[in-house]
């Protein structure tokens, strides 16, 4: 893979993306579980906001003030032990996303489930560092993947309408995983390409992404 392209996938796979994009994914498949007609409702503006605020603005901040103090070496964080300060601050946001979002009562318990099994999937990508390197991309990417099997299995009537051409194209739910599993896989390739991980790191790094949000699913 090129390596322009395997930068561009590896930008837009971030992992703390991943809650933001299945929130949009969400809003537009069902927005009256969120008690909105459409994303553009400010109530589901201020909680997009919210959302991509604590999931992935203050970490990232969190982690640009790390490089200077020394406390991680770079940015890139090609070497495990600097991955843990970040896991660390990611994880102290994530559980206060979760605790607000739960205790609303305006958000959707699929959802909630999906924060939750983010958080765990991050603290467990956390005790898995102490022992050996693990792709936090993949754990990302594996988590997506988890919680479009649970929006398709909570919302299996479920279709994505998106405008094309005067009228709408119409995707069901096993589409969307389809392209989830895609998406996953792109971003895994991007890190090989890109000399980050190996493939172990990155299998492990699906795996724990994954379960993560299928027993954040399963709890709530």
């Amino acid at each position: 893979m090129n390596r322009t392209i395997a930068h561009f996938f590896s930008w837009i796979g971030l992992p703390l993306l991943m809650l933001t994009y299945m929130l949009v994914l969400l809003m537009f498949i069902n927005p009256y579980a969120f008690g909105v007609r459409d994303i553009s409702d400010t109530q589901a503006v201020v909680l997009l906001l919210s959302v991509f605020g604590i999931s992935f603005v203050i970490p990232s901040i969190g982690l640009a003030v790390m490089k200077p103090l020394g406390l991680v070496r770079s940015l890139s964080m090609p070497d495990k032990q600097d991955r843990t300060g970040p896991y660390i601050v990611s994880g102290v946001f994530y559980l206060w996303l979760f605790k607000n979002l739960i205790s609303n009562g305006h958000t959707p318990p699929l959802y909630t489930s999906i924060v939750l099994g983010a958080t765990i999937g991050l603290f467990l990508a956390f005790f898995i560092n102490i022992f050996t390197k693990v792709s936090a991309h993949a754990t990302g990417v594996g988590g997506l993947v988890g919680g479009l099997v649970a929006t398709a299995f909570s919302w299996p009537q479920s279709t994505l309408g998106i405008p094309m051409f005067g009228g709408t194209l119409e995707m069901s739910m096993n589409i969307i995983l389809v392209l989830g599993m895609i998406f996953a896989g792109l971003v895994g390739v991007s890190r090989l390409a890109l000399g980050a991980h190996t493939p172990n790191e990155l299998y492990i790094g699906y795996a724990m992404g994954f379960l993560s949000m299928m027993l954040g699913w399963a709890i709530i």
